[in-house]
C-alpha cells in the first residue's frame, strides 16, 4: 500500500508542475468579460493568437513564428479538412482593434472553421 502513495505523489507532484506548461498560444493580455464557458471538447482547440501590435500567431509548429494572415488561413484550412470538428479560438489582445480580431474571424470561416470563439478573463 505504501508504495502505491509513494507513486501517487509522485505523479501528483508531475501533474502540478507540467499542468502550467500546457497552456497554448503566445502571451496576450485577454478582455475581461463574463460569459458561460464552451462545453470541454475532446480535441486540442485551434489557437490564433493576436499580440497588442497586430502580429499573428498560430499554436502549430514554432508558435513563437509571426505569421502573415494568408499563411494561417492555408494552414487552417488544412486542418479542417482533416479534422472538420476541430474547436478554433481567436486570443485577441484587448489593444488590438475590433476590426483586426473581425478580419482574423472572417478569414478563419473562409478556411473551413463552422465556428471560431474568442477567448476573455472572467472578470
Amino acid at each position: 500500500m505504501v508504495p502505491y502513495i509513494d507513486v501517487m505523489l509522485v505523479l501528483l507532484i508531475i501533474f502540478m508542475a507540467t499542468a502550467p506548461m500546457l497552456m497554448q498560444g503566445v502571451k496576450v493580455d485577454l478582455p475581461e468579460a463574463s460569459s458561460d464557458p464552451v462545453e470541454n471538447q475532446d480535441s486540442e482547440p485551434l489557437i490564433v493568437s493576436v499580440n497588442a501590435g497586430g502580429e499573428l500567431f498560430l499554436n502549430l509548429g514554432n508558435e513563437k513564428q509571426v505569421l502573415a494572415l494568408a499563411t494561417i488561413k492555408d494552414r487552417v484550412s488544412k486542418v479542417m479538412k482533416r479534422n472538420p470538428n476541430k474547436p478554433v479560438l481567436i486570443w485577441g489582445d484587448e489593444a488590438v482593434s475590433y476590426g483586426e480580431v473581425v478580419t482574423v474571424m472572417v478569414a478563419l470561416q473562409q478556411a473551413g472553421a463552422p465556428s471560431v470563439g474568442l477567448v476573455t478573463e472572467n472578470p
